[in-house]
């Protein structure tokens, strides 16, 4: 299979010819207009089900026809999108068991988009039937590079149907054995121990909700549901066209789904792109944006991924929608194609009449023409683009990698204790990426399923579960020579959230930190505990774990509360490698010092010798490095050697300008 079908980056985004079937004549303004403003390329076909298939078993294919060939015609790739993101109404009246059940048992009406029953055999057949239809017609077309599976996989369903194969996911997780499962969800506790699995309903409100085994083994089985359910729509097309790669675009940081583990399922990952950008000397946009980038490009070891969504100008779904400023659109798209994307692509080509999304951004607006700022700024950005072929395919090498794990992120929003009113996974993950994007290092983000072998630096925020396994590979790790970087709540419990015994971290793990966490303290806004790290001194943020170090080197201490003196942060060296424990949670300028201690000892190079101010990065992917200022100031750039602007041909040296949200690509 050719996962890269592609010679230039993609440049395009969805385009809903559908919407304008009683107006064919826009469909020829559109090639003119895509010509324009250099978009290559084409995703068709999201949500038309009921364009092609108006009633049960008749279809209508000639207008699809005619958009393909007119697309071939004006030599644009075509991403073809299966349409089981909404089913059709009379699909919805005739099988009313394909739509879902919402937790309360009631069957929702007919609306909407994800409505339907992933569990349910009639849906998964007829969506299999309108694929295999639409694969033969379409399989020897010379435009149809791609497949687009649905779109935005999303929800959940608690139907008669879901709540059996809920069980039956049950009885093969846990051996048909009910004890097993009474065990590791200790089910003893409030005389919850079950019997049958038929005893067994999904987590409600209105019933149990407090069982966090019950819950986690909840969002695996509808995780599982779902890429079974895409299992079953791609069937047809690998069948029929096994040449053609396949995708679904994820969203953002969705937790619905364990979207590393989907990755695992199709050829090339993409995903949806709203960052909401602030600007000035606030850069936090930037580097959230620059992390969730990072998180899709490492899910599949690296490879290229596309953005298969974003906004050529506003979106129409938030509390307040502003307009992006002037170069913003550039900005945010070239920050994506440096952190891995292989394509800029846009909701959508042209905004709708009516419908939920008509306000939201598109490179066409209402007015129907070219002469609008949007227009002009994406036409600007695909000339740039046009220029980047040799950045196409090419990774970013990392030799730091950050353990962010969807599974961990669901225990660690699902159990009681400590500070439940201050806990954010996501955050803390994003903390300790930060201080590698301000210095221009590239960092992988991985679950703790992956090879750390790889790196010579692991780092591992509130790694509260263990799966299994994740305890011997980091003892592996380290005793080959790597460091690893562990902090408060590591290694707590395993992946049925059941507490290790014999002291945290657990799982054996006491031996490679050298440290045994007695207790954890959780603290209230006015209360203020310090600590030390390196002779310097921080604010101790809403929890720390009072540690007693067995064999590890004291590297900071807390200094004051009962537990003044104890250690703050350890360094234990076991085999050929490092052992690092930060106990304490610190939103300020912990991370940034650490990160430069270990940055020092291991000799961890920037992407480039090139001397960036606060508010732009760096991003080297191949031989192009990428200089983005997020900021809305003109930057001074020193260039430490000299390169050549790969957008303009110029040689430049020494010291260089950047306007507001401007950028360069260097080689």
């Amino acid at each position: 299979m050719k996962e890269n079908f592609y010679e230039h980056i993609i440049h395009g985004g969805d385009y809903n010819p559908d919407q304008w079937i009683k107006t064919p004549e826009i469909w020829d303004e559109d090639m003119r207009l895509m010509n324009l403003a250099h978009i290559n390329s084409a995703t068709v076909g999201i949500f038309s089900w009921s364009a092609v298939e108006p009633e049960e078993g008749v279809y209508n294919f000639e207008w699809l026809d005619r958009v393909l060939d007119n697309l071939h015609e004006n030599g644009k790739y075509v991403i073809l999108a299966t349409p089981s993101g909404a089913r059709p109404a009379w699909l919805a009246q005739k099988y009313p068991e394909v739509l879902r059940v919402n937790e309360e048992g009631v069957r929702n009406e007919y609306g909407v988009r994800h409505n339907h029953c992933l569990t349910s055999p009639l849906y998964r057949e007829k969506v299999r039937n309108i694929n295999r239809i639409i694969a033969e017609r379409y399989k020897n077309h010379p435009a149809v590079k791609m497949w687009h599976i649905s779109n935005e996989y999303c929800g959940e369903c608690h139907c008669e149907l879901c709540q059996n194969a809920f069980r039956q996911w049950l009885r093969e997780h846990y051996n048909n054995d009910i004890e097993l499962l009474n065990d590791k969800w200790w089910n003893r506790f409030w005389s919850h121990q079950l019997n049958d699995f038929s005893q067994i309903t999904s987590p409600k409100s209105r019933g149990e909700n407090h069982v966090v085994g019950l819950k986690l083994a909840w969002k695996r089985f509808v995780s599982d549901q779902t890429i079974s359910f895409f299992e079953n729509e791609i069937a047809p097309l690998r069948e029929i066209t096994p040449d053609i790669p396949v995708t679904t675009n994820f969203m953002w940081l969705f937790d619905g789904l364990d979207l590393q583990e989907f990755a695992k399922h199709v050829d090339i990952v993409s995903w949806d792109n709203y960052p909401e950008w602030n600007v000035g000397k606030d850069t936090r946009t930037a580097v959230v944006s620059a992390f969730v980038h990072d998180v899709f490009r490492s899910m599949k070891g690296g490879k290229p991924f596309l953005m298969m969504e974003s906004t050529p100008s506003v979106i129409n779904w938030r509390s307040v929608n502003k307009i992006p400023e002037p170069g913003m659109l550039a900005m945010s798209s070239v920050q994506a194609v440096a952190h891995g994307a292989d394509s800029v692509q846009y909701f959508q080509w042209r905004k709708s009449r009516g419908g939920h999304e008509k306000f939201h951004g598109a490179v066409v607006d209402h007015c129907g023409h070219e002469n609008t700022r949007v227009f002009r700024e994406v036409t600007a950005l695909g000339k740039d683009l046009e220029k980047l072929d040799g950045v196409i395919n090419r990774k970013c090498e990392s030799r730091v990698a950050i353990v962010y794990d969807w599974q961990n992120e669901w225990v660690t929003n699902m159990f009681c204790g400590y500070n439940n009113a201050r806990r954010d996974y996501q955050k803390e993950c994003i903390k300790w990426y930060e201080p590698f994007w301000k210095r221009g290092i590239s960092v992988d983000m991985i679950s703790m399923d992956s090879d750390f072998s790889h790196y010579d630096a692991v780092i591992a925020p509130f790694l509260y579960m263990l799966k299994d396994g994740t305890a011997e590979r980091i003892e592996k790790y380290v005793n080959g020579g790597g460091s690893f970087v562990a902090t408060y709540l590591t290694g707590i419990a395993d992946e049925d959230d059941l507490c290790f015994l014999g002291g945290f971290p657990g799982n054996g793990l006491g031996k490679v930190f050298g440290v045994w966490a007695e207790e954890t303290d959780a603290l209230p806004e006015n209360c203020c505990v310090n600590a030390s790290f390196d002779g310097k001194t921080y604010e101790v943020n809403h929890v720390c774990d009072i540690i007693h170090a067995q064999g590890a080197q004291v590297l900071g201490t807390y200094e004051s509360e009962f537990y003044k003196g104890e250690p703050s942060v350890t360094c234990n060296g076991y085999g050929k490698g490092k052992a690092y424990y930060v106990a304490f949670r610190n939103d300020g300028e912990l991370a940034g010092d650490f990160c430069d201690k270990l940055i020092k000892e291991l000799e961890i190079l920037p992407d480039a010798d090139i001397d960036v101010p606060h508010g732009v990065s760096m991003r080297k992917r191949g031989s192009y490095i990428f200089v983005i200022n997020f900021t809305d100031d003109e930057k001074q750039i020193k260039l430490n050697g000299t390169y050549r602007d790969v957008l303009t041909g110029e040689e430049l040296n020494n010291t260089v300008m950047l306007n507001k949200y401007g950028y360069m690509v260097l080689e």
